[in-house]
């Protein structure tokens, strides 16, 4: 008789793998759903070892295709610390139109729940829970027929992410073609208790009355010429005039007379000078509003400017983390990789306290890649949690 065919480790009995100890429970959960399998089906990959595999792609720069991942899960050290074995090419390919994204996406949340703050202070305080919102674009094959953009040989998908701020990680994320409605995403994921602060492209008084109705509170910018009816002025603060605010008003009413109010209560509106000239010669001046009428302005105009955290999240999740290359065609199937990317953007905060960086992210592939050992990695997050916190005011 043949001897029984030996089972893959479990994730408990992984060594000297303690940066990935908080992932275990969470990637275990996976493991009894839907399995891929290569073409003649004796060769099982279930989701937690996907996901894993995924993980160690994004850890490991030298990787940069499915087809290298494959080699790569057939090395004894990959199978014994990834608890997987050798997955076939077949299996990888199969599993993104195979598993689920949905149940990954949760991770996004448990994950980002165990980051800590990286802005803190008085005005952090003020800002709680302030969630950046926007949309970043990725470039498909013409093959990708779901990837609906301008026309059957433009193909794009489009990743809708909402970033916590004060703590500089993502929170949830979904993907979609790239020909949709931003405002229509929004609605789909917004969650209670949050600060969205949200760019141009979402103004809609109906949206700011669905962000209410959910119970969470809004900051966005408006057009230049949205109409209002006043009903109070306000004076402005030294303060504010530092942080270039040059109006402050409270509205009873957003839209003209013959507009139905939507929001149903008043609404703030700030003015805020950027200091920068439009190509007419006149100074940009944004005009932002927001339901929190007890907001100091200056920190109306701060949380605004705290909106661009999430545009330098996307360039460290393209170009540094390398997210931009996609393994997979299919929705799911790239889904599951920007998930991925996230959870391993989400475990170097929780590791280090700190957001992503290029200096720490080599540190964790030198680590992987067998050139740094765990008591350098050690250090270098040490020196990291000793480092001060990120100043309230960004550059």
């Amino acid at each position: 008789m043949s001897r029984p065919r030996q089972l893959p480790p479990h994730p408990e009995q992984l060594r000297g793998f303690k940066y990935f100890a908080l992932l275990r429970p969470l990637l275990r959960r996976l493991h009894g759903h839907a399995c891929a399998r290569d073409r003649a089906g004796n060769r099982l990959l279930h989701y937690d070892q996907y996901a894993a595999l995924l993980l160690f792609y994004f850890f490991n720069p030298i990787l940069t295709s499915l087809r290298g991942l494959q080699q790569a899960s057939a090395l004894d050290k990959v199978q014994r610390r990834l608890g997987c074995g050798r997955a076939a090419l077949g299996s990888l390919s199969e599993a993104g139109r195979v598993f689920d994204p949905a149940l990954l996406r949760p991770l996004l949340g448990e994950l980002s729940a165990q980051a800590g703050p990286v802005l803190t202070g008085k005005e952090a305080e003020a800002l709680a829970e302030l969630t950046a919102v926007d949309g970043s674009f990725w470039r498909g094959l013409p093959r990708m027929a779901w990837a609906l953009w301008m026309s059957p040989d433009h193909r794009g998908a489009k990743l809708h992410l909402h970033f916590d701020v004060l703590k500089g990680v993502p929170v949830d994320a979904t993907l979609t073609p790239a020909a949709c409605s931003e405002p229509e995403q929004l609605r789909a994921m917004l969650q209670a208790g949050r600060l969205y602060v949200l760019d141009r492209g979402y103004a809609g008084y109906g949206l700011f009355a669905d962000i209410l109705r959910a119970q969470s509170s809004f900051i966005g910018r408006l057009q230049d010429a949205a109409a209002f009816t006043v009903q109070a002025e306000r004076p402005l603060s030294a303060a504010a005039r530092a942080a270039g605010v040059i109006r402050d008003v409270v509205a009873s009413k957003l839209g003209g007379d013959h507009h139905k109010d939507v929001i149903g209560r008043p609404v703030r509106l700030v003015w805020v000078a950027t200091g920068k000239v439009r190509a007419d010669g006149t100074a940009e001046v944004l005009l932002l509003g927001t339901d929190r009428l007890e907001l100091e302005a200056e920190l109306v105009a701060l949380a605004y400017r705290y909106r661009w955290h999430v545009e330098l999240f996307f360039r460290w999740f393209k170009c540094i983390l390398g997210a931009r290359h996609l393994l997979a065609q299919s929705q799911g199937g790239l889904t599951l990789q920007l998930y991925a990317g996230l959870i391993a953007s989400l475990l170097i905060s929780v590791w280090t306290g700190h957001q992503p960086t290029k200096r720490t992210f080599e540190m964790v592939c030198l680590y992987f890649s067998g050139w740094a050992s765990l008591e350098e990695l050690d250090a270098h997050i040490q020196q990291l949690q000793e480092h001060p916190k990120m100043k309230p005011r960004p550059s």
